[in-house]
């Protein structure tokens, strides 16, 4: 989850069981997808990606092999024999490797309820430029169908930080044009500035309410999105300070690393 889908997600290999769950969370919390989340959540089918990053939704193993997360479904009691095994191949033999994990693998489905069978429905609801628009298209979904995952995908949404959805949004969106490090680089710029507590305490308030005392009240400023100024939201894109220094990526040392290999 979060952070740690983060340093497992652009694995070459990624095995996902019956027991894996994936999920987005920071924006229930007044953060916002980071740790590279905004990267490979642009890069999911149709907008999942925006539904996953604004409602903290969650994938099973077999929704991650669906689309694309996870190379392979292992079940987990095969895990131990697996990496056991795994000390006998060559670090660098990509090739026995998914020879390997293919061998120990199975083929499933996501089951009925998956969120991937309501893409059209999420794609036409998710697909928008604004939060504002993406909850009046669900809104029109319910009094058109009664929907019940329209019904609680908006009371997720309505529950978030307006601030937070606003900014994670636009994250989203600006990453389907960048490069990873790109977005690395600006996310940490938003994190920055997010506890610098400048414009909003929506984090300290999401941790408080949330995780630590779990009154799961929390008291967001704003608290509407109509007070969301858009100049609220570009701050979160610009640096705090000349001063502040920005992210600083060892790709020197990964590029002098590949070479050496």
């Amino acid at each position: 989850m979060g952070g740690g889908a983060g340093l497992s997600v652009h694995g070459s290999f990624c095995i996902a069981t019956e027991k894996t769950v994936f999920a987005i969370p920071e924006v229930l919390i007044g953060s916002h997808p980071d740790a590279g989340a905004s990267y490979y959540l642009s890069h999911l089918p149709g907008h999942l990606g925006e539904y996953l990053g604004l409602t903290g939704g969650r994938l099973s193993g077999e929704e991650l092999l669906a689309c694309g997360f996870a190379t392979h479904y292992i079940p987990s009691a095969r895990l131990p024999l697996i990496e056991e095994q795994l000390r006998t191949l060559a670090v660098h033999d990509f090739s026995a490797m998914e020879t390997f994990l293919a061998k120990h693998s199975e083929h499933v489905y996501p089951n009925e309820n998956s969120i991937l069978h309501r893409v059209e429905t999420l794609n036409k609801c998710f697909g928008h430029d604004t939060v504002e628009e993406i909850i009046g298209a669900l809104e029109s979904e319910v009094a058109e169908t009664n929907d019940e995952w329209c019904i609680s995908t908006l009371k997720k949404l309505r529950e978030a930080p307006p601030l937070s959805l606003k900014i994670s949004l636009k994250s989203i969106q600006k990453a389907r044009f960048e490069t990873l490090e790109e977005c690395l680089k600006r996310e940490y710029r938003m994190s920055m500035r997010m506890i610098s507590r400048q414009i909003s305490n929506d984090f300290c308030e999401g941790v408080r309410t949330r995780l630590v005392e779990k009154s799961f009240a929390p008291k967001w400023d704003p608290p509407c999105l109509e007070q969301v100024t858009e100049e609220m939201v570009n701050a979160y894109f610009e640096r705090i300070s000349v001063d502040e220094p920005e992210l600083e990526l060892p790709n020197k040392l990964r590029k002098a690393s590949h070479a050496n290999v």
